[in-house]
Protein backbone atom coordinates (compact mmCIF):
# COMPACT_ATOMS: atom_id res chain seq x y z
CA UNK A 1 0.00 0.00 0.00
CA UNK A 2 1.26 3.44 -0.97
CA UNK A 3 1.85 6.20 1.29
CA UNK A 4 -0.57 8.36 -0.34
CA UNK A 5 -3.21 5.90 0.08
CA UNK A 6 -2.19 5.89 4.10
CA UNK A 7 -2.26 9.75 4.54
CA UNK A 8 -5.55 9.25 2.42
CA UNK A 9 -6.98 6.60 4.87
CA UNK A 10 -5.69 8.03 8.24
CA UNK A 11 -7.56 11.75 6.91
CA UNK A 12 -10.58 9.30 6.09
CA UNK A 13 -10.64 8.25 9.46
CA UNK A 14 -10.16 11.31 11.21
CA UNK A 15 -13.17 13.29 9.39
CA UNK A 16 -15.33 10.31 10.50
CA UNK A 17 -14.17 10.34 13.85
CA UNK A 18 -14.65 14.17 13.99
CA UNK A 19 -18.18 14.00 12.53
CA UNK A 20 -19.19 11.31 14.91
CA UNK A 21 -17.79 14.08 17.96
CA UNK A 22 -19.91 16.71 16.55
CA UNK A 23 -22.98 14.68 16.43
CA UNK A 24 -22.49 12.88 19.93
CA UNK A 25 -21.68 16.68 21.29
CA UNK A 26 -25.12 17.88 19.48
CA UNK A 27 -27.31 15.28 21.20
CA UNK A 28 -26.18 16.67 24.60
CA UNK A 29 -26.41 19.54 23.70
CA UNK A 30 -30.26 21.17 25.20
CA UNK A 31 -32.67 21.04 22.68
CA UNK A 32 -33.12 24.41 20.93
CA UNK A 33 -36.17 26.76 20.83
CA UNK A 34 -37.51 25.49 16.98
CA UNK A 35 -36.90 21.95 18.20
CA UNK A 36 -38.85 22.27 21.30
CA UNK A 37 -41.60 23.46 19.63
CA UNK A 38 -41.64 20.99 17.35
CA UNK A 39 -41.71 18.79 19.84
CA UNK A 40 -44.15 19.68 22.25
CA UNK A 41 -46.77 21.86 20.21
CA UNK A 42 -49.44 23.49 22.17
CA UNK A 43 -47.27 22.53 25.13
CA UNK A 44 -44.66 25.07 24.59
CA UNK A 45 -46.97 27.84 23.95
CA UNK A 46 -48.87 27.08 27.33
CA UNK A 47 -45.30 26.94 29.08
CA UNK A 48 -44.56 30.26 27.64
CA UNK A 49 -47.63 31.71 28.47
CA UNK A 50 -46.85 30.66 31.87
CA UNK A 51 -43.61 32.05 32.42
CA UNK A 52 -45.19 35.14 31.24
CA UNK A 53 -43.82 35.56 27.80
CA UNK A 54 -40.14 34.18 28.98
CA UNK A 55 -38.95 31.92 26.03
CA UNK A 56 -36.10 30.80 27.74
CA UNK A 57 -37.55 30.48 31.14
CA UNK A 58 -40.35 28.27 29.46
CA UNK A 59 -37.41 26.80 27.18
CA UNK A 60 -35.43 25.66 30.16
CA UNK A 61 -38.62 24.03 31.75
CA UNK A 62 -39.38 22.41 28.64
CA UNK A 63 -35.78 20.70 28.82
CA UNK A 64 -35.68 19.50 32.06
CA UNK A 65 -38.62 18.09 31.38
CA UNK A 66 -37.37 15.92 28.54
CA UNK A 67 -34.60 15.13 30.87
CA UNK A 68 -36.48 13.62 33.20
CA UNK A 69 -38.89 12.16 31.52
CA UNK A 70 -37.88 11.95 27.73
CA UNK A 71 -35.98 7.64 28.56
CA UNK A 72 -39.68 6.76 30.06
CA UNK A 73 -40.41 3.77 27.78
CA UNK A 74 -44.09 2.89 27.48
CA UNK A 75 -45.49 -0.01 28.62
CA UNK A 76 -48.02 -1.96 26.12
CA UNK A 77 -51.31 -2.57 27.04
CA UNK A 78 -52.59 -6.78 26.87
CA UNK A 79 -55.64 -6.66 24.52
CA UNK A 80 -57.92 -7.67 27.17
CA UNK A 81 -56.79 -4.49 29.39
CA UNK A 82 -57.14 -2.48 26.39
CA UNK A 83 -60.93 -3.37 25.59
CA UNK A 84 -61.82 -3.24 29.31
CA UNK A 85 -60.70 0.53 29.25
CA UNK A 86 -62.15 1.05 26.24
CA UNK A 87 -65.48 -0.53 27.15
CA UNK A 88 -65.00 2.12 30.33
CA UNK A 89 -64.84 4.78 28.58
CA UNK A 90 -67.90 3.53 26.25
CA UNK A 91 -69.35 3.87 29.94
CA UNK A 92 -68.31 7.49 30.87
CA UNK A 93 -69.58 8.70 27.81
CA UNK A 94 -73.43 6.66 28.62
CA UNK A 95 -73.03 7.87 32.54
CA UNK A 96 -72.51 12.06 30.77
CA UNK A 97 -76.11 11.89 29.70
CA UNK A 98 -77.74 11.55 33.04
CA UNK A 99 -74.77 12.62 35.05
CA UNK A 100 -72.38 15.16 32.90
CA UNK A 101 -70.14 15.95 36.28
CA UNK A 102 -70.35 12.42 37.38
CA UNK A 103 -68.71 11.06 33.97
CA UNK A 104 -66.25 13.43 34.00
CA UNK A 105 -64.98 12.76 37.27
CA UNK A 106 -65.01 9.62 36.48
CA UNK A 107 -63.07 10.56 32.98
CA UNK A 108 -60.51 11.67 35.09
CA UNK A 109 -59.74 8.49 37.31
CA UNK A 110 -59.80 6.22 33.88
CA UNK A 111 -57.49 8.37 32.33
CA UNK A 112 -55.14 8.93 35.51
CA UNK A 113 -54.75 4.93 35.52
CA UNK A 114 -54.52 4.04 31.97
CA UNK A 115 -51.63 6.56 31.52
CA UNK A 116 -50.26 4.70 34.91
CA UNK A 117 -50.61 1.14 33.52
CA UNK A 118 -48.61 2.86 30.60
CA UNK A 119 -45.57 3.35 32.35
CA UNK A 120 -46.52 7.24 33.31
CA UNK A 121 -46.31 8.41 37.72
CA UNK A 122 -49.21 7.27 39.37
CA UNK A 123 -52.55 8.87 39.01
CA UNK A 124 -51.96 9.61 42.68
CA UNK A 125 -48.81 12.02 41.55
CA UNK A 126 -51.43 14.29 39.29
CA UNK A 127 -48.50 17.31 38.51
CA UNK A 128 -45.78 14.61 38.06
CA UNK A 129 -47.81 12.57 35.74
CA UNK A 130 -49.06 15.06 33.50
CA UNK A 131 -45.61 16.54 33.33
CA UNK A 132 -43.90 12.99 31.79
CA UNK A 133 -47.75 12.90 29.58
CA UNK A 134 -46.70 16.69 28.32
CA UNK A 135 -43.50 15.23 26.94
CA UNK A 136 -44.74 12.14 24.68
CA UNK A 137 -48.33 13.41 24.17
CA UNK A 138 -47.70 16.92 24.03
CA UNK A 139 -50.79 17.99 21.91
CA UNK A 140 -53.32 16.02 23.89
CA UNK A 141 -51.87 16.83 27.38
CA UNK A 142 -53.97 19.91 27.35
CA UNK A 143 -57.61 17.71 27.66
CA UNK A 144 -56.40 15.57 30.58
CA UNK A 145 -56.20 19.00 32.15
CA UNK A 146 -59.42 20.24 31.58
CA UNK A 147 -61.02 17.30 32.48
CA UNK A 148 -59.25 16.52 35.88
CA UNK A 149 -60.22 20.28 36.71
CA UNK A 150 -63.65 20.04 35.39
CA UNK A 151 -63.34 16.88 37.92
CA UNK A 152 -61.91 18.71 41.02
CA UNK A 153 -64.18 22.04 40.58
CA UNK A 154 -67.21 19.27 41.96
CA UNK A 155 -69.72 20.86 44.50
CA UNK A 156 -67.54 24.10 45.00
CA UNK A 157 -68.17 25.06 41.26
CA UNK A 158 -71.21 27.27 41.37
CA UNK A 159 -71.75 26.56 37.25
CA UNK A 160 -74.89 23.97 37.43
CA UNK A 161 -75.23 20.90 35.50
CA UNK A 162 -77.26 22.82 32.51
CA UNK A 163 -76.69 25.47 30.01
CA UNK A 164 -73.24 26.80 29.83
CA UNK A 165 -72.17 24.49 32.09
CA UNK A 166 -73.22 21.35 30.56
CA UNK A 167 -71.50 22.42 27.40
CA UNK A 168 -68.00 23.16 29.51
CA UNK A 169 -67.88 19.70 30.83
CA UNK A 170 -68.87 18.31 27.19
CA UNK A 171 -65.80 20.01 25.64
CA UNK A 172 -63.64 18.18 28.62
CA UNK A 173 -64.64 15.03 28.47
CA UNK A 174 -64.19 15.42 24.04
CA UNK A 175 -60.75 16.86 24.43
CA UNK A 176 -60.11 14.24 27.63
CA UNK A 177 -61.10 11.59 24.78
CA UNK A 178 -57.99 12.58 22.36
CA UNK A 179 -55.21 11.62 25.40
CA UNK A 180 -57.35 8.76 26.27
CA UNK A 181 -57.27 7.51 22.30
CA UNK A 182 -53.94 8.10 22.01
CA UNK A 183 -52.43 6.02 25.26
CA UNK A 184 -54.84 3.16 24.47
CA UNK A 185 -54.61 2.95 20.90
CA UNK A 186 -50.74 4.44 20.32
CA UNK A 187 -49.12 0.82 20.86
CA UNK A 188 -51.91 -1.24 19.07
CA UNK A 189 -50.98 1.35 15.94
CA UNK A 190 -47.73 0.48 15.96
CA UNK A 191 -48.47 -3.47 16.56
CA UNK A 192 -50.65 -3.86 13.77
CA UNK A 193 -47.62 -1.68 11.61
CA UNK A 194 -45.35 -4.84 12.43
CA UNK A 195 -47.84 -7.63 12.05
CA UNK A 196 -48.78 -5.81 8.51
CA UNK A 197 -44.90 -5.95 7.63
CA UNK A 198 -44.56 -9.18 9.53
CA UNK A 199 -47.35 -11.07 7.11
CA UNK A 200 -46.03 -9.39 3.82
CA UNK A 201 -47.22 -11.69 0.68
CA UNK A 202 -50.17 -13.55 2.33
CA UNK A 203 -51.64 -10.34 3.78
CA UNK A 204 -51.54 -8.44 0.30
CA UNK A 205 -53.02 -11.73 -1.31
CA UNK A 206 -55.97 -11.42 1.19
CA UNK A 207 -56.38 -8.03 0.83
CA UNK A 208 -56.64 -8.97 -3.17
CA UNK A 209 -59.36 -11.13 -2.72
CA UNK A 210 -61.03 -9.04 -0.17
CA UNK A 211 -60.96 -6.20 -3.39
CA UNK A 212 -62.29 -9.05 -5.82
CA UNK A 213 -65.20 -9.36 -4.00
CA UNK A 214 -66.47 -5.54 -4.16
CA UNK A 215 -65.12 -2.61 -1.66
CA UNK A 216 -67.22 -3.51 1.05
CA UNK A 217 -65.80 -7.00 1.74
CA UNK A 218 -62.27 -5.41 0.85
CA UNK A 219 -63.03 -3.05 3.52
CA UNK A 220 -65.00 -5.04 6.50
CA UNK A 221 -61.96 -6.64 8.26
CA UNK A 222 -60.17 -2.88 9.02
CA UNK A 223 -62.81 -0.95 11.17
CA UNK A 224 -62.26 0.04 14.65
CA UNK A 225 -64.89 1.15 17.03
CA UNK A 226 -66.79 4.32 15.71
CA UNK A 227 -65.29 8.04 16.84
CA UNK A 228 -67.66 9.44 19.82
CA UNK A 229 -69.99 12.16 17.57
CA UNK A 230 -70.79 13.54 21.13
CA UNK A 231 -72.60 16.75 20.85
CA UNK A 232 -75.26 18.44 22.93
CA UNK A 233 -78.24 16.88 22.33
CA UNK A 234 -76.56 13.35 24.18
CA UNK A 235 -76.38 15.69 27.74
CA UNK A 236 -79.64 16.14 29.90
CA UNK A 237 -80.21 19.89 30.48
CA UNK A 238 -77.76 21.45 27.70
Amino acid sequence: MSTGVIIALIVIVAAVALVAAALTLRARRPQGGHSLQRRFGPEYDRAVARHDGDAKAAERDLTERVKRHGSLRETPLEPAARQQYEARWAAVQERFVDSPRDAVTEADRLIGELAGARGFPDGGRYEEQVEALSVHHARHVHGYRRVHSAAHAGADSAVPENGSGTEELREALIEGRALFEDLVTSHRKETHRKDTVQRGADTGTQETERAADGPESATSGSRGHAPWTFNRRHAKGS
